[in-house]
């Protein structure tokens, strides 16, 4: 074969393809070694590991232990409790006295945030810390209706966990929940968030609170109060209880970190929560309403009273306004905007955005604290 037979047949052929692979893999450089290929925590959709999360929170989750009086306890006064509790043992009388949950701690100064009912009637609590470190606890303060408690400790070095942006959690959000699970130690569950502005009504949940994060991370007894982060470890809310005390498997709540943080502040300053107040009654948009005032959706409240001098009658709001925001914040359904309103603080000046005839205005005025709140002082 002739050295020119042989370019013609073989070499310039095989160099043009070489070229043209070259341009394609220029082109899609996807193509080189797509099959070989292993995915790693920086090409797929999630980290491997939330190791890095963990190990960022986990320190500031703590253990709580309380000790309760045989008095305090739920059905202490009826007739068969009395009963058998004559027939216990001691040991089994000690049991019956502890209560056990978990707590955050929220500032290197020693303040934690746990549940209501981890500390309800207790008369000692004791706080556990991730580095074995033990404190007996000091209740700064506590509400029910929030399901929130304030603890304080005084102990050295300790880590405040970063708090996130709960008001900006979406469906579908990896979240890690960490917490002391029937007492056997730190334990940290995953899942996702299922729901947000999530409405318990009459389930069990705090009776102000109407917009808790739902999970189906596993927030089991003993979790209560402890961290729920996200997947970069930090405080998305306060885990406080699962769906129809724990009779529905994933369904768990955690109350948002921005409420139990504006909780926790009335309670150190205050010693108690002073829910903010416009002096507005009103009730959600339902569709029907929605077409009587010839509005575009149903997102926002309807005024239905206005109390005489209160804020709200002082801005120029009436009876048949349709609050839409909040501090520019959109109103996006009734309860979101009644849970808006309950978490206003007495003295801060407000913007309201609202519509009368068709028309959107918006104003201001400054929050006070409710007449009923005031007389108790």
């Amino acid at each position: 074969m002739s050295l020119q037979r042989f370019l013609q047949d073989w070499a310039i052929p095989a160099l043009i393809g070489l070229a043209v692979a070259a341009a394609l893999l220029l082109l899609f450089p996807h193509l080189q070694g797509q099959s070989d290929r292993v995915p790693t925590a920086a090409n797929s959709q999630g980290p491997i590991s939330y190791a890095s999360a963990v190990n960022l929170a986990g320190p500031a989750v703590v253990n709580v232990y309380s000790r309760r009086p045989l008095r305090n306890l739920p059905m202490a006064n009826h007739p068969l409790f009395r009963y058998y509790l004559k027939r216990m043992t001691p040991l089994q009388r000690e049991r019956l006295r502890q209560n056990l949950g978990s707590g955050v701690i929220v500032n290197e100064t020693g303040y934690i945030l746990t549940n209501f009912h981890v500390i309800s009637g207790a008369e000692q609590i004791t706080v556990l810390l991730a580095d074995g470190r033990e404190a007996q606890a000091e209740l700064v303060g506590s509400d029910d209706r929030f399901d929130l408690a304030v603890l304080e400790i005084d102990l050295p070095n300790l880590t405040a966990i970063e708090v996130g942006e709960p008001d900006k959690a979406q469906v579908g959000d990896v979240v890690l929940a960490i917490g002391n699970p029937f007492g056997i130690g730190q334990t940290v569950t995953q899942g996702i968030i299922s729901a947000t502005d999530r409405d318990l009504g009459n389930t069990g949940g705090g009776s102000l609170l109407q917009n808790f994060l739902q999970t189906d991370a596993a927030i089991n007894p003993g979790n209560s109060g402890g961290a729920l982060v996200d997947a970069h470890g930090r405080l998305l809310g306060i885990n406080t209880t699962s769906a129809l005390n724990q009779t529905v498997p994933s369904v768990s709540f955690a109350i948002p970190a921005n409420i139990a943080l504006k909780v926790m502040q009335d309670l150190i300053e205050f010693g108690r929560v002073v829910p903010g107040w416009l002096g507005v009654y009103a009730d959600p948009l339902t569709e029907d309403l929605a077409r009587a005032f010839n509005l575009a959706s149903t997102n926002g409240v309807l005024v239905t009273h206005i109390h005489n001098q209160g804020p709200a009658h002082q801005a120029g709001l009436k009876p048949g306004d349709v609050i839409t925001h909040i501090n520019s914040d959109p109103i996006n359904d009734g309860n979101h905007g009644l849970a808006a309103m309950a978490m206003l603080r007495p003295g801060e000046v407000v913007s309201i955005t609202y519509i009368r005839n068709g028309k959107s205005i918006t104003t201001q005025t400054r929050v006070s604290e409710a007449p009923e709140q005031q007389a108790e002082d």
